[in-house]
């Protein structure tokens, strides 16, 4: 077997040429000290520290050289490669400071500058609209009456002609203050206003309730246990259903346009007799959707109408059990959600929205009084 090779020069491997090392060093050197920024910096460290560059290939030769050779070759491959390392690391750390120099320099702000950048404010458009709808009334001679919102059960379902067995009155559609027992509620209408302004006021009571509600509903889209209703009320000589139906054709059309067309619908509330839905012809394709698949409305569901809110004449035992006498005296009275409403005026299609307070809702609607 013949002996080790030990006289193999590595300077023939002509990677691993002292000269060649110096040469692909002083090249990286250069290219480092060029660099401008640190993209180019990265360029420079895949050309010239990355797995094709000069140095990495050199050292890859070194494993095929005999071991006598190995170290010395290595030495020289190994202190160029450090020295490589480093010059990229101190140009790393210059280039980042140059960097975060010029970012404060270009996005500096004088805050002594005078502003006129202050966000506008906005009010919460349910509030807007109940003001809205209120104005409506006070200009045809209404008083703006308020109750308070824990209320009697008296006050809240009895003096409405709501039994004590029905369903509006259990744990599941009332938020009772203490316990069922207790006979106090979080009012579940603002009917009770009603019923105070007539034992409160002198007859003829012309009067609208706007107000926050309270219900055992879930919060999603369409529902929120917390919302805001109006209701009117009317209790004079000689009241019919003719009065309560053009008091609401011209809310219809202080709220959505002229020429919108109401219906009244029948249905049952405890507190009316004889009752109905209120219902509006769609604002927005005023019916022209109807059977007609070529044009579908998504406001109406092409159904050409939209359920508002109810109605009815006076029940006389509401009338009664306030004191007023059913024989010479009639009323209407009616009533509907504002969140509702907004949603149909706006196009808003989740109540969420209403309730979250993300000012950028708000905002949307600015300052209308």
């Amino acid at each position: 077997m013949s002996a080790p090779n030990k006289e193999y020069d590595p300077v023939e491997v002509s990677a691993l040429d002292p000269a060649a090392i110096d040469a692909a060093l002083s090249a990286a050197v250069a290219a480092i000290a060029a660099a401008s920024d640190l993209d180019e910096l990265k360029a420079v460290r895949i050309a010239h520290a990355g797995d094709r560059s000069a140095l990495a290939l050199a050292n890859r030769e070194i494993g095929a050289l005999p071991p006598a050779a190995k170290a010395e070759a290595g030495q020289r491959v190994g202190k160029a490669r450090g020295l490589l390392k480093k010059a990229l690391e101190e140009r790393q750390v210059q280039l980042e400071e140059d960097r975060d120099v010029r970012v404060l320099v270009a996005e500096a702000v004088d805050v002594t500058l005078p502003v006129d950048r202050a966000q506008v404010g906005a009010r919460h458009p349910l509030s807007t609209i109940s003001e809205r709808l209120a104005d409506v009334f006070v200009a045809m001679g209404y008083e703006v009456a308020e109750g308070p919102e824990i209320e009697a059960e008296w006050f809240n379902f009895d003096a409405l002609n709501i039994a004590p067995d029905h369903p509006a009155r259990t744990m599941q559609d009332t938020f009772f203050v203490e316990s069922p027992d207790s006979g106090v509620v979080l009012r579940t209408h603002t009917s009770p206003v009603q019923i105070r302004a007539l034992l409160e006021r002198d007859l003829p009571v012309y009067v609208v309730c706007p107000g926050r509600v309270f219900r055992t509903d879930e919060l999603d889209a369409t529902h929120t246990p917390v919302f805001h209703q109006i209701e009117a009320l009317v209790v004079d000589e000689g009241i019919t259903m003719a009065d309560l139906k053009g008091t609401l054709d011209h809310l219809a059309a202080s709220v959505f346009g002229e020429g919108l067309v109401t219906r009244l619908r029948p249905s049952y509330f405890p507190f009316t007799e004889p009752s109905a839905e209120l219902d509006l012809q769609c604002f927005a394709c005023r019916g022209a959707s109807v059977n007609n698949p070529d044009a579908p409305c998504r406001t109406c569901s092409s159904e050409g109408w939209i359920e508002w809110g109810g109605c009815g004449m006076v029940n006389p035992r509401v009338l009664e059990a306030c004191g007023v006498d059913s024989e010479r005296y009639s009323g209407f009275a009616f009533g509907m959600g504002l969140e509702r409403t907004l949603m149909f005026r706006h196009d808003i299609t989740d109540m969420r929205d209403m309730v979250e307070g993300d000012i950028r809702f708000s905002a949307a609607f600015g300052m209308e009084g």
